[in-house]
């Protein structure tokens, strides 16, 4: 059974930054393409970026030049680096492979931006 643990949330001001990390119970990043979504209240589940286990990554237009995905294979960790957050950018945000697996849903982490 694999499990992701999201972390690195929390409350920051419009035009703030945070570095969520997420990390892997068992090593499938290596062979696995990465990928970060969020889900904001009363919406669906968005996909915001991936990166494949040789480091190409795609981004969704609405986080596009704001967010950066990197992985480390040997920790397990793959990350989503934030900046320019806005207030709809507030949302759970989650890792998961790409196409996402459903067992593999971890908790979130809640990031919250206020204007």
């Amino acid at each position: 059974q694999v499990q992701l643990v999201e972390s690195g949330g929390g409350l920051v001001q419009a035009g703030g930054s945070l570095r969520l990390s997420c990390v892997a119970s068992r090593n499938i990043f290596s062979i696995n393409t990465m990928s970060w979504y969020r889900q904001a209240p009363g919406k669906q589940r968005e996909w915001l970026a991936r990166i494949s286990s040789s480091g190409s990554t795609n981004y969704a237009e609405s986080v596009k030049g704001r967010f950066t995905i990197s992985r480390n294979n040997a920790k397990t960790m793959v990350y989503l680096q934030m900046n320019s957050l806005k207030p709809e950018d507030t949302a759970v945000y989650y890792c998961n492979t790409f196409p996402a697996i459903p067992n593999y849903w971890g908790q979130g982490t809640q990031v919250t931006v206020s204007s």
